[in-house]
């Protein structure tokens, strides 16, 4: 007789609803959330700690990022055993405690899965490593002989996501392909028994109860055959162009249908893509009903502060799940871009629109994702080279480190480490100019950024202005400006980005972003209204 884990979903007659299409799910950066046994690192243990914050802050399922073994190569998404807990965060019992706490509470709990790569510490790559070309443990991965007379020359021309050539060179003359870091060598997906181990690891985290997962890099993982050059010129993340071969290979489909079947054997469960494919068509093929449940538009995060670069923005975004059948997916930030307050100048300024936008984004139909942190007007933090954990920091310099966004929560108190951990020595240092921003300061002041999001987040979910429909209806505005209605008479959404206040379409204040003077919207500000 199997044993029922902690956590696990019992039978069900039929399946569950959506509980996804217009869920507010909230990222917490394991590492960088709260520490519970003083090593200045996030655990899980931790975010036990802090679930009534969750609660009181409203959100309906959390998105975990990795807690898997792993050397750290990559914060984690080197993973060297994906069905065990890295010691550094806890152990498989305190995720299960984790699990069942959250679903105490009525909150869904979300895994990332990172089925591109593994760690060069994984037990298969180090199998390859030992194997000679051509063997079963090199076909795992993608092992080619080099190019010109000598094999001294790589395979291709791709390069690495983080800087420098996508290929790694091993003593016995053959090269290892790897799109991220050297420390994260890509699976051959071609390969049978890769297959197999992701469907074996998504059925391992299904069965301890998890909600779903998050897909780290959705659009890679299948390869052209012939793995032909690239245009080094337009090299991204896959989404500038629809001519890089390194991602959107239309052979990922096929990796996504596989997934499908098996959440489909766990009703009630989903998962939502990182998807940086900018072209609508191509980017709708992953939502498609034996696909991804939802999929991450990331067009808001890349869009600056202009009201009609953001509605277009928005038209565009709202396309592509309409011819899917799909729930739109929205998001302003993650633990890969800069902080949203930082993106839109920094500052006060930069605080004030990051606020607007969240009403934006909240206004919207679908579901959306908040970043830890986002919710206190964190900005981006200037750290000093030195202390810079992040690859992409040794590799492309310390203006691309991704760190400045991934600075431990403060909690309470007046000095850092603002109740993050006891050990003053965190894994990434606190700036002391946070007191101002704690959870503890702002939940008491009726003003603060985080005031405002535990409103837009109860409204959202209670007020009947947000179950009218999912299509939106345009106003007329003035230049700088928009304003949309969501259905026949649901919620009024005006947003003002231009440099003077604004009279308001007709309708009563729910909620803005700034206070209204004398009646009317200032700039850099966004008002629901109904």
């Amino acid at each position: 007789m199997r044993r029922r884990v902690a956590g696990r979903r019992p039978p069900e007659a039929g399946p569950r609803p959506s509980w996804w299409r217009n869920a507010v799910f909230y990222q917490v950066y394991v590492r960088s959330f709260a520490d519970s046994d003083a090593d200045g690192v996030g655990d899980l243990e931790g975010i036990v700690s802090r679930l009534g914050y969750l609660e009181l802050l409203g959100v309906d399922a959390l998105w975990l990022t990795p807690f898997y073994r792993s050397p750290m190569a990559d914060h984690g998404y080197d993973v060297a055993d994906p069905r065990d807990v890295d010691p550094m965060f806890g152990t498989l019992g305190d995720f299960d405690v984790l699990l069942t706490e959250a679903h105490k509470r009525g909150i869904k709990v979300t895994v990332d899965v990172v089925p591109n790569h593994t760690s060069n510490q994984h037990a298969w790559f180090k199998s390859a490593m030992a194997a000679a070309p051509g063997s079963p443990e090199r076909e795992r991965y993608v092992f080619r002989d080099g190019r010109g007379p000598d094999g001294a020359e790589p395979p291709n021309n791709w390069v690495s996501v983080f800087g420098g050539p996508a290929w790694t060179q091993v003593p016995d003359g053959q090269w290892y392909l790897h799109l991220f870091a050297p420390q994260q060598p890509d699976l051959n997906w071609a390969d049978a028994e890769v297959r197999y181990d992701l469907e074996r690891t998504l059925r391992f985290w299904l069965e301890r109860g998890v909600d779903g997962f998050r897909i780290d890099v959705a659009h890679g993982m299948a390869k052209p055959p012939a793995l032909p050059d690239m245009d080094v010129s337009t090299a991204g993340f896959g989404g500038d162009t629809v001519d890089d071969p390194r991602f959107d290979n239309d052979g990922v489909h096929e990796i996504h249908q596989m997934i499908r079947k098996v959440l489909d054997e766990h009703p009630g469960t989903m998962a939502v893509g990182e998807i940086w494919v900018n072209d609508e068509e191509r980017l709708a093929r992953y939502l498609r009903p034996d696909e991804l449940h939802l999929a991450f538009n990331f067009r808001l995060v890349l869009t600056h502060f202009d009201a009609d670069a953001m509605r277009t923005s928005i038209e565009r975004s709202l396309a592509v799940p309409r011819a899917a059948g799909a729930p739109a997916t929205w998001t302003l930030s993650n633990h890969d871009v800069w902080r949203t307050a930082s993106r839109y100048g920094g500052g006060p300024a930069g605080v004030r629109r990051a606020r607007a936008m969240a009403l934006v984004e909240l206004a919207l139909p679908g579901a959306v994702y908040l970043y830890n942190g986002e919710e206190l007007g964190l900005e981006n933090v200037e750290l000093p080279p030195g202390a810079m954990q992040d690859p992409r920091a040794r590799t492309q310099g310390p203006e691309f480190s991704r760190d400045a966004a991934r600075v431990p929560m403060p909690w309470d108190g007046d000095l850092p480490p603002f109740g993050f951990s006891r050990n003053p020595r965190t894994w990434l240092p606190m700036p002391a100019a946070w007191a101002d921003l704690t959870v503890e300061r702002q939940l008491e002041d009726d003003g603060s950024t985080l005031t405002l999001y535990r409103r837009a987040v109860e409204l959202r979910k209670s007020h009947p202005a947000f179950r009218v429909g999912d299509e939106l209806e345009w106003y007329g505005a003035p230049a700088g400006c928009f304003a949309f209605r969501r259905g026949k008479d649901g919620l009024i959404c005006a947003l003002n980005t231009s440099a003077s206040s604004i009279a308001l379409p007709p309708g009563e204040l729910l909620l803005s972003s700034s206070p209204l003077v004398d009646g009317r919207l200032p700039p850099d500000a966004t008002a629901w209204l109904v």
